[in-house]
């Protein structure tokens, strides 16, 4: 079973929609008990870092979800959730994370161009399809061709210290890192349960990778 973490923030029903339409059992859940009976996480989430930190802190999830990571659990973080594994985010203020992956969310700067094309002055959020570079290939882009497009909606990027956590980059006025894979820990900057075919082959290969565990 899939342990999706419901923390109050971001479109989960999407998230399970989409692995059961690949047939995985996915359970939305805030239990402790069932994430640390979850053979699998996944930490989607929109909103604000540190609204979602005390969410996650007040209904006592860190624990289980940190547990199970060390454990070795196959994990996914999704938008928000990719952010909330690093030590820091600079949101509204310096907030502490997760302190999975030593690094900070940073904004993206107010005067983005477009490095590739003709687009001119970028707007914030980056918000729409985009592609990805892959620099690592994780198992869970088995499949996925370089330079695919996803979806993405974030105003913030983050910045691994060590940048060999880095999967893939994303071009959106500065090259930023745009999702992870160090061991059984898998984030993604984009939405895959919004990025059609290719979204769901993420989802897939991360099913068979639970399936193996």
């Amino acid at each position: 079973m899939i342990a999706i973490v419901d923390y109050g923030m971001g479109n989960l029903r999407s998230v399970q929609k989409a692995f059961e339409k690949l047939k995985f059992d996915a359970l939305i859940t805030r239990e402790q008990k069932e994430i640390e009976n979850a053979k699998a996480i996944v930490l989607p989430g929109v909103g604000a870092f540190k609204d979602c930190m005390d969410n996650l802190e007040n209904l006592k999830l860190v624990a289980p979800i940190v547990d199970g990571i060390k454990k070795g659990k196959p994990f996914l973080g999704i938008c928000l959730g990719l952010q909330l594994l690093f030590s820091e985010s600079e949101e509204f203020g310096l907030h502490r994370g997760l302190d999975i992956i030593k690094g900070r969310v940073k904004r993206f700067p107010p005067d983005l161009s477009d490095l590739e094309g003709d687009r001119g002055k970028l707007k914030i959020p980056h918000m729409g399809w985009n592609r990805i570079k892959i620099i690592k290939k994780a198992p869970i882009y088995e499949g996925i061709d370089d330079e695919s497009y996803f979806y993405f909606v974030h105003s913030y990027y983050v910045i691994p210290e060590d940048k060999g956590f880095a999967a893939t980059e994303t071009s959106y006025g500065i090259n930023f890192v745009s999702s992870i894979w160090k061991d059984n820990i898998f984030a993604t900057q984009f939405h895959p349960e919004k990025s059609q075919k290719a979204g769901l082959k993420v989802l897939e290969n991360f099913g068979r990778l639970v399936e193996k565990s």
